[in-house]
């Protein structure tokens, strides 16, 4: 619960700092705050936890992992910030003070144990990035942007809090255990309304974590947002909905999976095709990323599919190794976009001979993105098909590995570009704080794939 507090608490200290004009202190206590946040989380590992404030909320060690990674996910991001809102606004306090009210929204999303909590955390989550869409006020496409992503979540959340309603009118209760043992103690003569609401809250959850066929809004809402916004979007936002999603199944839903499994199997089959082929098609860079997002989105649903005991670390380990891989090839198309001002892939065209370094961590983060042996993204790929071999889903793997082929192909393009075409372009400058955030996710992708138990069996 301290680590809620403390990431409630500092963007009010923020603003504070940004009225009386303390710029430069904003991403030091934000960094500070943080990592203090981080500190108490961890420090609750393993400490029995019980469900607190009657039942709403539950800090177990599922909560604090996913709070964990969203957390370190999200200073790398703040890192790659540094002179980034000051080209936009000259008030940038409240950009960070919207980021971090987002990040509290999320240590909800993943650590509820009510459902009223879970739509608290995904509204306060989605209001503040409803905001951090729009924040070019003077560019059409990031109020675009915003305003899709606005009606989107809407109507996504219509759908969430219709289920949640139709849940509660069934069971009589919005707690996770009342809910799962009266399913238990209800085998045969469930309510038609219970399998109603699964239908809604899965439809709602998939608007939110951007699977197909519901994942119209991602392409137009990650192109239009501010590159560093989309950033969190892709990374921070999709993993806390993807913890959402297999809490509240696992603990709810895993007796009725012959309900509802098949419905998410046509989900994610549907989601792995029509994000790897688009991907293929595309000639921005930034947009290729949003495709391929929601083909990640369509693995991470093989945790939930194939529900077991080790759907969790498969969650994690996917998540962290996506993470990491995307706020590497954000970071650099943030430093090229300045240089040219375009987010083709022509862009990257001779980048390895002026800036070795850039095109080395971007590389990696293609190659673990694409799945390849010796990087966290092969990793979190074996964990996803091994979980889906043992539910006998031997068809969805094969699709799964085709897919995975698919993705090479575009994956390859940029790093094609950086090595094999040549441009006679002006040299990459990179900030110090990019330096750290590439050397440190770069490291972390090349020591996960290594020694994938450093981080495979904290859940």
């Amino acid at each position: 619960m301290s680590t809620l507090i403390i990431i409630s608490t500092l963007p009010i200290l923020l603003l504070y700092l940004g009225l009386y004009k303390a710029q430069k202190a904003l991403l030091p206590v934000t960094i500070i705050g943080l990592l203090a946040a981080l500190g108490f989380a961890v420090a609750q590992w393993n400490s029995s936890a019980q469900p607190i404030y009657h039942g709403m909320m539950l800090f177990d060690n599922f909560s604090i992992a996913f709070s964990a990674i969203t957390i370190v996910s999200t200073i790398l991001i703040i890192l790659l910030s540094k002179g980034y809102f000051e080209k936009i606004s000259s008030h940038i306090a409240e950009y960070y003070a919207i980021i971090l009210f987002s990040l509290a929204g999320i240590v909800v999303m993943v650590s509820f144990y009510n459902l009223t909590m879970l739509f608290i955390g995904i509204e306060i989550m989605s209001v503040s990035l409803y905001i951090l869409a729009g924040i070019k006020k003077s560019d059409f496409a990031s109020n675009e942007a915003a305003l899709k992503y606005f009606l989107m979540g809407a109507f996504s959340t219509g759908f969430l809090l219709f289920g949640i309603t139709l849940i509660y009118g069934a069971s009589g209760s919005f707690n996770l255990e009342v809910i799962r043992n009266w399913v238990i103690n209800h085998p045969k003569d469930l309510d038609p309304m219970f399998y109603a609401g699964i239908l809604l809250i899965t439809v709602g959850l998939c608007f939110k974590v951007g699977a197909a066929p519901f994942h119209f809004w991602v392409p137009d809402v990650y192109e239009g947002s501010p590159t560093l916004i989309t950033t969190f979007m892709s990374t921070v936002v999709k993993t806390a909905g993807f913890a959402a999603f297999l809490r509240l199944f696992s603990s709810c839903f895993a007796p009725l999976s012959d309900f509802w499994v098949p419905v998410l199997l046509v989900i994610t089959i549907i989601t792995l095709f029509i994000g790897n082929i688009t991907a293929l098609y595309q000639q921005s860079f930034k947009r290729m990323l949003a495709f391929s997002s929601i083909s990640h989105a369509g693995y991470l649903l093989f945790a939930i599919v194939a529900l077991g005991a080790s759907s969790a670390n498969s969650v994690f380990v996917y998540a962290t190794a996506y993470s990491i891989a995307s706020i590497i090839a954000f970071g650099a198309l943030i430093l090229v976009q300045q240089q040219s001002g375009s987010d083709n892939f022509d862009s990257f065209n001779g980048l390895s001979k002026k800036n070795p370094f850039v095109a080395l961590v971007l590389t990696i983060a293609m190659l673990s993105l694409a799945g390849i042996p010796l990087t966290a993204g092969f990793i979190g790929k074996f964990f996803m098909f091994s979980g889906a071999l043992r539910e006998f889903h031997l068809t969805l793997v094969i699709l799964a590995v085709v897919n995975a082929i698919i993705s090479i192909f575009y994956y390859f393009r940029v790093i094609i570009a950086m090595y094999f075409r040549d441009e006679d372009r002006a040299e990459l400058t990179v900030p110090v704080y990019y330096k750290f955030v590439f050397v440190v996710s770069a490291l972390a992708i090349v020591l996960i794939g290594i020694y994938p138990a450093f981080i495979s069996n904290l859940i």
